[in-house]
Order: C-alpha cells, then structure tokens, then sequence
C-alpha cells in the first residue's frame, strides 16, 4: 500500500502541479470566476421567479420586471467569459488588460450572426439571440477569447504600436498603443468570418457548435467521465493540492454550459436535458461540507467519538464546516497523507455521487434547475435551491448519512489509535 501511495504520489504531484500552473487553465478560472458574482445576481432572481409557491399569475408578473436581471447576467454568460479570458491573458503576458479583453469580446462578436429565427420559423435580422451569448456560444466563445488574447500581445509584444510624444494624457497613449495590435487581430477574425460565410453558407457558431461543443458537452453530462473528474478531485485533494481547482479549470467550461441549457429549459418550462451540470458538482458534493462532503466526518468526530483529540478537531471544524469549509478537517485530522482514511475519502463522494444521478434520472428527485447556488450555502438550503423542490435537500439528508456510514468504522479504527496515545502520554 506505501509503494503504491508512493509511486502515486511521484507520477501524479508533478503532473497535477503543472496543470495548475498552466496559463490557459488559470485564465480560465480567473475568467468563470469574473463571471461568477454576476450570475449570482442572475440566479438570486431566477429563484425569486420561480419560488414553487408561486402562483403562474405572480410567475408571470415577476418575469415581466425581474426576467431583465437574468437575461442581462447569465443568458449573456459567455459574454464576461470571452472578456475575462482576452482581460487576463494579456495581464499574465503584461500588455494592457482592459484593450486585451475588448479585443476578445468585439472578436467574438464579429463571429457571431447578427440574425436568428423567430419561434415561427421567420428570420430576424439585425439582432443577437441570447443563446448565442450564452449556452450555445460557450465553446466558441473561449477559443476565440484565447486565440485574440495571443493574437493580440503578439501585435503588442512585436511593438507593432503608435508611440505618442510625451505630455499626452496616459489614457489617450495606452488608446493609441493599442490601435493597430486592435485593428490587425480584429481584421484577422472579420476575414475569417468572411471565409466561412462565403464558402460554407454557414457560421462558425453552428460550425463548433456541432463538430466541438455538443460532443463534449454530451461527454461531459454521462456519470462516467463524471466519477472518473470526482476520483481525481479526491487524489488530488488527498495529496494536499486543491483538487477541485486543478479538476474543474478542465471541466467548468463543460458543466458551465450544461448548467445554462438546464435554465433555459426551466425558464421555458420544458423538461431539464441534464443532470450533471455545475450546480449538480457544486451543491451535492462541496455543498455537503466541503470537498469530500466532510459535514457528516466533522459531526461524526464532534459528537461520536471518544478520544480528546478526535472531539476537539470535530468541535473547531464544525463552524466551518456548516458553510462548506473543510480545511480545519482536511489538515487537522488530517485527511491529507492519511492512508487509514483514503478509502472513504475516495468512495464516499463516488458512491453518492451515483446514486443522486440515478435518483435524478428516475424522477424522484427533480435535477437541479440551472440557478447557481453560492458554495458556502449550508446543506439542506441549498438543496433545495438548486433543484427548487424540498426534494434536493432530502436527498442531502440522505447523503449525509451513507457518508457517515462509510466513513464511521474508519473513524473508530482512527480514534482507537487516539485513545491509545492519549492514554501513553497520561501514564508516563
């Protein structure tokens, strides 16, 4: 078991340490990340909506003067995602970060078709659909956010810029530095969107919509691949790295997107297509006391077990572990290095993970809507706000207690030991 911790340690340390150093995986989280507390806002309001006591009449009057609070927040997500990415790519390659994510977000626009196709089938010109800067434009969106951030410090990088004589107001000489390495990246995108149009009677939103992101999106919805995510989160985590950001800088773009179709689906009031989305991997797993969903092995050390050390750690990570901070436990315990706990730290999460999917897709329990929820929202709440039924926090409630039964006789074999040294020290 040592050998195999080790060589696991050895093969999979340096690897993870470089995936979270990786400049496009950190751009992007810093990019969902600048997207997050505006759509928040948009989920505060998709909630207030659609509150299930509601009546369709109160439904109907609320989405008349709060649907603007959603429609300008997440349906338009992709929008602040793109900027993000141009923003802080440019940062990480020290050009002028504000011209870097403008840059991205025009590229983006000028592959988008300005026109779309009414609910009677009858073609709108001179006007943005919605999804196309949301769920369906996601994909496309981060490409050509990452191809006009590099685009465009290479421009700058090269000085391909108007140098303006001394005197002249910073702001007005950052404006002129920026014309050309702007005009050039610009035109390269408006070329080929021209190409595209003129050769293949299409845009290249359908174009990656079909070849790239509906694969990946139809990948990354299966609970497979969804447990293959949650095992590495949990190695990575055992090993003392921050698994869930190493992990999700790979996965959020594709549970990102299946989230926004989910809310689209509810805003229509048709059937949710997803299961597994953002809020599905945010709720029932770190919304459960932090990665692991610790609350139950926090509870568990506070109120059942016998040795000093075991109360005293359960007692001071149990504030935090109410709103899904579990470091206290993590390295108090600790969890991390600890070989006596990796296997409940590893099953645990795999199993309910599996059975809230299957639970989901049987219809007993509704998926979560698409609203993101906060992570620090303590369980049962927030349940019930991601699915918009009392039946996402009953499955919570139940979760918590397959947890527990895992994990109890672990912590017992974990609290002998304890006894055992705290009873050594007492009688030397």
């Amino acid at each position: 078991m040592n050998k195999f911790m080790e060589l696991l340690g050895d093969k999979l340390i340096p690897l993870a340490a470089k995936l979270g150093e990786n400049r496009y995986l950190t751009t992007l989280r810093d990019a969902f990340m600048l997207a997050f507390p505006l759509t928040m806002f948009g989920s505060i309001a998709v909630v207030l909506m659609n509150l299930p006591f509601w009546s369709d009449e109160t439904k109907a009057v609320l989405q008349l003067y709060l649907g603007n609070a959603q429609n300008a927040t997440m349906s338009i997500m992709t929008v602040f995602v793109v900027f993000g990415i141009g923003y802080s790519l440019s940062k990480y390659y020290k050009v002028e970060a504000i011209y870097g994510g403008a840059v991205a977000l025009a590229s983006f626009l000028i592959l988008t078709p300005f026109f779309f196709n009414s609910a009677n089938g009858e073609l709108v010109t001179g006007a943005l659909s919605l999804d196309r800067l949301g769920a369906k434009g996601m994909f496309i969106g981060m490409i050509t956010g990452f191809i006009a951030g590099e685009l465009y410090r290479f421009f700058v990088q090269r000085d391909w810029t108007i140098k303006m004589p001394a005197g002249v107001p910073p702001a007005v000489a950052k404006s002129f530095a920026a014309l050309i390495p702007a005009v050039l990246t610009l035109s390269i995108f408006l070329v080929i969107n021209i190409i595209v149009q003129f050769f293949f009677n299409t845009n290249l939103h359908d174009v990656v919509y079909t070849v790239i992101q509906k694969p990946l999106v139809g990948l990354g919805s299966g609970i497979i691949p969804t447990l293959i995510a949650l095992f590495f989160v949990q190695v990575l985590w055992f090993f003392g790295l921050h698994g869930q950001i190493i992990v999700n800088s790979v996965m959020d773009p594709i549970w990102n997107t299946l989230m926004l179709e989910n809310l689209d689906a509810y805003k229509a009031g048709n059937p949710l297509p997803h299961i597994i989305t953002k809020p599905f991997m945010e709720v029932f797993t770190v919304g459960m006391g932090g990665s692991g969903m610790t609350l139950a092995v926090v509870i568990a050390l506070a109120f059942l077990m016998k040795s000093k050390q075991s109360k005293e750690i359960g007692r001071l990570a149990l504030g935090p572990g109410i709103f899904n901070v579990n470091e206290p436990v993590l390295f108090g315990m600790p969890i991390v290095l600890n070989a006596t706990i990796l296997i409940p730290w590893i099953l645990a999460p795999l199993i309910v993970t599996t059975l809230n999917y299957f639970v989901m897709a049987a219809g007993i329990v509704p998926a979560p809507t698409g609203v993101s929820v906060p992570w620090t929202v303590p369980i049962i709440i927030n349940g019930i706000l991601a699915t918009n039924s009392w039946l996402g926090g009953a499955l919570q409630v139940v979760d918590f207690f397959i947890v527990l039964i895992i994990w109890y006789p672990f912590l017992k074999l974990v609290d002998r030991a304890n006894i055992a040294r705290e009873s050594e020290a007492i009688t030397k």
